[in-house]
C-alpha cells in the first residue's frame, strides 16, 4: 500500500508576487509545500534595457525560463534539466534547486530556453524511489499506466512535447539520478537508443568535462524519460547518473564540482569550454544482455551491495528463477543496475562490455 502523503498547502490564493517571493527564496520548499494545481504564473526579470527574462511556473515542480534578447544574443539552444523522477535522488534535486535559486536572483542569466522538471514530487515528501510505480518507466504514448505515477509522466511529457516543439535551435536534455548502489564508476551516464543515428562526440566530451566519465550504450528501446526525448525529439538526452542515493542534507557537494560548473556553462554561454572525444578519456560500454524479472522466485547470485559496473568470469551465475539460470557470456562483463525487487517483467539486470565507438 502506498504510504500516505501530506497534502500541500493550495498556491491558487497567491497572488504572482508572493509566489515569486517564495520560490525565489527558496524554489524546493515551495515545491514540497504548495499545490500549484492547474494555476500557472508569470513573471519578468529584467536585466538592463535590452534583456529580460520570462520565467513561468507551468505545474507542481515545472519552471521554464525564456530569454527575451536582442538579435545577436537570441537563443540559441533549448534545455531540459530533470531531476526527481525517482523521489530520494536528492543530490540532483538540490544540484537543480541551487542553479534555479541563482536564475532567479539573477546571480547568473541563461542565455538559453530552459525547463526544470521535478518529477515525482509525492514520492520526494516520503524520501522513497517512488509511490506506487517507477516514473521512469513510464514514458511512453502507448499506454497509460494506472498507478499514480501514470499521470504525472503524461503531464512530464505533455510540457517537454510543447516546450521541444517551439524549440530554434539544438535540443538538449540531461535526465539527472543517483543510483540505488555505490558504483565502481561513480558517475555514470545512459546514452539512449540512436536507432541507427551516430553519436556526438561532443556530447561525449561535455559530459567527459562534467566528470562523467563513464557511458553506457543503450542498444534497444525503453521507456525512460532520456530515451523519449531522445526518439521523439531528437534531442542529445542522457540519463545521468551521479554516485549513490542520499537523504537531502548528506550529499557532499565537493562532488559535483565539475557538473555544477559545466551545467552553468551551458546554460549562459553560447559555447562550452571541453575536449571532444576521445581526448576527454572515457570508458565506454555496450549493453550485452537485458535480464527482465519474469518470475516470483527471481533472485541475484551475489551480494546484495554488490556496486554497478563489478565484472564476472564467463559463465559465473548472475541470477535464476524457475525454469531459467542467467550467467556471464564473457570475461570481464559487468552489471549494472541489479535489482531483483522490480515488477514482473521489468529489468532486473543489465550486463555490459567494454566498447569502442
Amino acid at each position: 500500500m502506498p504510504q500516505k502523503i501530506s497534502p500541500q498547502r493550495p498556491a491558487d490564493v497567491m497572488s504572482d508576487g508572493d509566489i515569486f517571493d517564495a520560490i525565489a527564496e527558496d524554489y524546493l520548499a515551495f515545491t514540497l509545500d504548495y499545490d500549484l494545481g492547474v494555476r500557472e504564473a508569470s513573471f519578468e526579470l529584467q536585466a538592463g534595457t535590452e534583456n529580460s527574462t520570462l520565467v513561468s511556473l507551468l505545474g507542481n515542480g515545472i519552471i521554464a525560463f525564456y530569454p527575451n534578447s536582442n538579435a545577436e544574443q537570441s537563443p540559441q539552444k533549448s534545455i531540459v534539466l530533470s531531476c526527481a523522477i525517482h523521489g530520494n535522488e536528492t543530490a540532483p534535486i538540490e544540484i537543480c534547486s541551487h542553479i534555479i535559486k541563482e536564475l532567479l536572483n539573477q546571480s547568473i542569466r541563461s542565455r538559453h530556453r530552459l525547463l526544470f522538471l521535478f518529477g515525482n514530487i509525492p514520492a520526494m515528501h516520503i524520501a522513497e524511489r517512488f509511490v506506487e510505480e517507477n516514473l521512469n518507466r513510464l514514458f511512453t504514448r502507448k499506454s497509460i499506466s494506472q498507478s499514480q505515477e501514470g499521470p504525472r509522466a503524461v503531464a512530464l511529457m505533455d510540457v517537454l512535447d510543447n516546450f521541444f516543439s517551439h524549440a530554434p535551435g539544438e535540443k538538449f536534455h540531461y535526465d539527472l539520478h543517483t543510483a540505488i548502489r555505490p558504483s565502481k564508476n561513480e558517475k555514470f551516464a545512459v546514452y539512449p537508443f540512436l536507432h541507427g543515428k551516430a553519436y556526438s562526440k561532443q556530447q561525449l566530451g561535455f559530459l567527459g568535462a562534467c566528470d562523467v566519465k563513464t557511458i553506457l550504450l543503450s542498444q534497444s528501446p525503453t521507456t525512460t524519460f532520456s530515451y523519449y526525448s531522445s526518439v521523439t525529439h531528437s534531442a542529445h538526452a542522457f540519463t545521468v547518473e551521479l554516485g549513490k542515493v542520499k537523504p537531502f542534507g548528506e550529499n557532499n557537494m565537493g562532488r559535483f564540482v565539475a557538473v555544477n560548473q559545466k551545467l552553468r556553462e551551458l546554460i549562459t554561454q553560447s559555447d562550452v569550454s571541453q575536449p571532444d572525444y576521445p581526448e576527454c578519456e572515457l570508458e565506454i560500454y555496450t549493453v550485452n544482455q537485458v535480464i527482465n524479472k519474469s518470475k516470483d522466485d527471481f533472485r541475484l547470485h551475489f551480494a546484495d551491495d554488490i556496486a554497478n559496473f563489478a565484472e564476472f568470469k564467463q559463465g559465473q551465475i548472475l541470477a535464476s528463477e524457475s525454469g531459467a539460470v542467467y550467467k556471464a557470456e564473457y570475461d570481464g562483463e559487468a552489471i549494472v543496475f541489479p535489482n531483483a525487487n522490480v515488477a514482473i517483467g521489468q529489468r532486473a539486470i543489465l550486463t555490459v562490455i567494454p566498447y569502442v565507438i
